[in-house]
């Protein structure tokens, strides 16, 4: 069975990065038979400072995503935080996703939904950090009834204090038990939102360990935002995994996965 890994840097900061990282992951996927989505976001929209980079915005970020399906063969993954930008990104991409903290906007929800009719293309939405997870039985609903059969759901911490997440791994089969696919968030998971006053922080030595857990429980598929140099990356850098040190982790989960599929444990194929 095929492990689901959605895979790439926060933001699209260049062209030549993209294609890096896209070209790096597809080699590892490819070795470790792993089902990969490439993700990169043309426009972080909720940033803690004003001045921060947000990219190159919708036109210019769907051209990027276009060439790495051309060049690379891979499905593709990025967000959406206005109704009128789902038409036209899902034109593209394969993987519509809705960010944590617009969970609940139904319009945001329904334009998703309409631009998808009709396709194979997934919505995966992101569970807020201000969510319960059996609270995402009504985006569910709300989803379902708009007619939406490609559904996933993403696990990423919940608010803990200031400045902090924490991860109930209760949640995550608690979220399966809503009837679709789960993904584990193993990098937001470890953000410090605003952590360092115009900027968020984060801990990346945690990534490890808890996508680890999670492969424990039982996740069906992977999200984690991977950079080249993360320290000099332009969002989310103190929570990004460092190129290099994906491969290594992507094995210990595939071993740590294996006994629960030979012992019949229920992990969903995307």
């Amino acid at each position: 069975m095929s492990f689901t890994l959605i895979a790439g840097p926060c933001v699209i900061e260049s062209p030549e990065l993209v294609f890096q990282v896209a070209e790096r992951m597809q080699t590892i996927a490819e070795r470790l038979g792993i089902n990969y989505i490439f993700k990169a976001s043309f426009d972080k929209a909720n940033r803690s400072s004003g001045g921060s980079f947000r990219g190159p915005g919708v036109s210019g970020g769907l051209e990027v995503l276009k060439e790495v399906k051309q060049r690379f063969g891979l499905r593709v993954l990025t967000d959406i935080h206005e109704s009128q930008q789902a038409a036209p990104v899902a034109e593209v991409v394969d993987v519509l996703q809705i960010p944590a903290f617009l969970c609940r906007q139904t319009d945001l929800l329904m334009a998703a939904a309409e631009a998808v009719r009709g396709t194979d293309k997934i919505i995966n939405v992101k569970k807020g950090q201000f969510l319960a997870p059996w609270d995402m039985a009504q985006v569910v609903t709300k989803l379902r009834e708009a007619g939406v059969e490609n559904l996933w759901l993403t696990e990423r911490g919940s608010s803990f204090g200031y400045n902090t997440l924490v991860v109930d791994f209760r949640s995550l089969p608690q979220l399966r038990a809503l009837g679709c696919p789960v993904i584990f968030d193993a990098t937001h998971s470890v953000q410090q939102p605003g952590g360092r006053g115009s900027s968020s922080g984060g801990q990346r030595e945690f990534v490890a360990p808890l996508a680890r857990a999670a492969a424990a429980v039982g996740i069906d598929g992977l999200f984690m935002e991977v950079h080249p140099d993360p320290d000099r990356g332009l969002s989310d850098g103190p929570n990004m995994v460092p190129l290099h040190r994906v491969e290594p982790l992507l094995e210990q989960l595939l071993a740590i996965r294996a006994p629960l599929q030979e012992q019949g444990e229920a992990v969903t194929v995307l």
